[in-house]
């Protein structure tokens, strides 16, 4: 059996609560345009990058715009999502996360973000989970979006890891798409119905065990 040393995280709704603050934002434009966004349209926003969010966003919306128009819409956006996490501390760290990184720690894992948030580092820092990661890969770093497997190929490069002994954990379809075209084991955190393509879907970090969730890999 392959012991898997490189483990890759994505951030939002993996290990931090601030999956509400992207929708809060995004919800927040789609009301200055004029229409209404709601919690189930997002899942579709889940993983993929901020220009395509905003696309997915204004074809719900029905609305078409210039690029300059976009960009505007893309920065005011983040602008908002800046602010609301700009708040944020270790009360944001999902249950069960900082006490699974310990013990990964602890098994001599390497660990890695990958995500496509262009904020990672502000998060990482304000939360304290920063010392736990050996590299971050996030959307400074990445030119294409998950389900590309750019990200977490990247991330297996910076832990020196093959990408076959990297597991990758993951809320999005996007993300799971995208750790298996990379050729890594998918650990699904949340539901089954929009997770199914994982190895293993497991409602959240809490009470989970590294030692074990690795075993059945």
């Amino acid at each position: 059996m392959k012991e898997r040393k490189g483990f890759i995280f994505d951030l939002d709704g993996v290990l931090v609560d601030t999956a509400k603050y992207h929708y809060l934002a995004w919800k927040r434009l789609a009301e200055e345009l004029g229409f209404s966004f709601t919690e189930e349209q997002n899942e579709r926003l889940k993983g993929v990058s901020r220009m395509r969010s905003l696309d997915i966003l204004l074809e719900i919306g029905n609305i078409k715009a210039s690029e300059s128009e976009k960009n505007e819409w893309a920065a005011r956006k983040n602008e908002w999502y800046v602010e609301y996490i700009s708040n944020m501390d270790a009360s944001h760290i999902l249950p069960g996360a900082t006490e699974f990184l310990v013990e990964a720690k602890e098994l001599g894992k390497r660990l890695a973000i990958g995500s496509a948030s262009k904020n990672a580092m502000i998060i990482l820092k304000n939360t304290g989970l920063f010392p736990y990661f050996d590299a971050v890969i996030d959307g400074n770093k990445v030119t294409k979006a998950k389900p590309d497997p750019e990200v977490f190929l990247l991330a297996a490069e910076e832990l020196e890891v093959d990408p076959t002994l990297c597991v990758v954990f993951e809320d999005s379809e996007a993300g799971i798409e995208a750790a298996k075209r990379a050729g890594m084991a998918a650990v699904g955190i949340g539901s089954k119905e929009h997770l199914s393509k994982a190895d293993i879907v497991i409602p959240s970090l809490k009470g989970a065990s590294c030692k074990e969730l690795v075993k059945s890999l």
